[in-house]
């Protein structure tokens, strides 16, 4: 007998629950699960339709009466960084990075945790705990990788200062960045975040990928605002991915 999971996955829907980013309003989100041998594949289907990863889920926004939630992806071999941009990656272009397994070290959440005290103390996250960080990192049934940017080290026998982590999902057509948090204190590293989001579109533009799958994009969100800044954008309207520039 065929094994349909890949071809018809089982779709869940949640029940409303306040929404974590406009106020006044309620979410429900549409998920199924990623398992078997074609994960990679359905999760990378999925990712062209708006849904991203959390684990060994997928999830999208399927709200009654609210659509500001839009996917976002930078071209990444039509953007040119601006004169902004060009001084935030001139700012961090000491860090050492480095690419490493999905595996969690103490040294990362110890920064997680900082970065969630002071940048979003109220958040979703906020009450994250060593076990939950080792979940969002590790269970990961397709090719996930944890880029880590560090200072340069004060001498050969040590790793400089971890200063920023992004956990990363590998696609064919780009990358899909899941998480990233960085070192809140400033300490001459202002821009960090803008840098790591400058730092995967360069990537994909030298493999020769052509996107970098950002998330959602929220009209009214503050906390979102940023992601217009990284052009061409294309996003996902109407059934269909739209180029913004």
């Amino acid at each position: 007998m065929t094994d349909q999971s890949f071809r018809f996955p089982r779709f869940f829907v949640t029940a409303p629950s306040p929404c974590p980013y406009l106020p006044d309003r309620t979410e429900r989100k549409v998920f199924t699960e990623l398992r078997g041998s074609e994960a990679s594949q359905l999760s990378e289907a999925l990712s062209r339709i708006g849904f991203r990863r959390s684990q060994n889920v997928v999830y999208r926004p399927s709200c009654d009466s609210c659509r500001r939630c839009v996917s976002v992806r930078v071209l990444a071999q039509d953007f040119e960084p601006s004169a902004s941009q060009r001084r935030i990656l001139r700012r961090h272009d000491d860090l050492d990075i480095a690419s490493c397994t999905a595996k969690t070290t103490s040294e990362q959440f110890a920064l997680l945790r900082r970065y969630l005290d002071t940048r979003h103390p109220d958040g979703g996250m906020a009450s994250m705990d060593a076990y939950d960080y080792a979940d969002m990192v590790e269970q990961t049934p397709v090719d996930t990788a944890v880029l880590e940017y560090r200072e340069p080290p004060e001498d050969d026998r040590r790793l400089g200062r971890l200063v920023g982590v992004c956990l990363t999902d590998r696609q064919s057509d780009g990358l899909s960045m899941v998480y990233s948090f960085y070192e809140p204190a400033g300490g001459g590293r202002d821009g960090l975040g803008n840098f790591i989001i400058l730092d995967h579109i360069m990537r994909a533009k030298a493999a020769g990928l052509p996107y970098v799958y950002l998330g959602y994009w929220i009209d009214g969100c503050d906390r979102m605002s940023y992601k217009s800044r990284f052009r061409p954008l294309e996003a996902l309207e109407g059934g269909g991915w739209i180029r913004r520039d």
